[in-house]
């Protein structure tokens, strides 16, 4: 996958797919996120949420006037759930990756050589 489908994978999972002016992050802001996740876009798109909801956190607070509502909190925290939720799909796609799935042919005994305490070479090797 190239850079550009790499990156709007991580937008789509981070719900950043507004045009340029109003995206969440530059481009150079995701590369980031995708190296601190080890180029896993699932890690990246954990990184991203969690920073989302922080900001959140910070700048919207809990707020209640006569005619508007915001709870930042509540969206942090489903923002952090989602990140959660992503770590959790990268460690099983990596468990999958590692999982056995066959056999290893290994010899145990090198090409020329002879079984110990033996003094001449054992057919077939």
């Amino acid at each position: 996958m190239d850079d550009v489908e790499t990156l709007a994978l991580l937008r789509m999972l981070i719900a950043d797919t507004s045009t340029s002016p109003d995206q969440l992050f530059n481009d150079s802001q995701l590369r980031a996120f995708l190296t601190l996740g080890a180029g896993n876009v699932r890690l990246a798109a954990a990184d991203a949420l969690d920073a989302i909801a922080t900001s959140e956190v910070l700048i919207s607070k809990k707020i209640r006037t006569q005619d508007l509502q915001t709870d930042g909190p509540a969206v942090a925290a489903e923002l952090r759930a989602q990140a959660k939720n992503h770590r959790a799909l990268a460690q099983k796609d990596l468990d999958d990756a590692n999982l056995w799935d066959g056999f290893d042919v290994v010899d145990t005994i090198p090409s020329g050589c002879r079984p110990e305490l033996t003094e001449r070479q054992v057919w077939g090797l």
